[in-house]
């Protein structure tokens, strides 16, 4: 991936971005780094939608 759409609130993008019809090629998921989900753009492009781990997070 190269690249990436950083974002401080997940859970609203993610669900603005599906009630815009944005192709999703993965269910969202946490990892150690943050909350992540990898998106389409209609030329093909894959994206990375991220909302990391705030620092001092676990």
């Amino acid at each position: 991936m190269f690249l990436f759409l950083e974002t401080d609130d997940f859970d609203r993008d993610h669900a603005a971005y599906v009630a815009a019809g944005v192709t999703f090629l993965e269910a969202p998921r946490s990892e150690p780094y943050g909350k992540v989900v990898v998106m389409q753009d209609p030329f093909g492009n894959k994206w990375d939608l991220i909302e990391p781990v705030a620092n001092g997070s676990s």
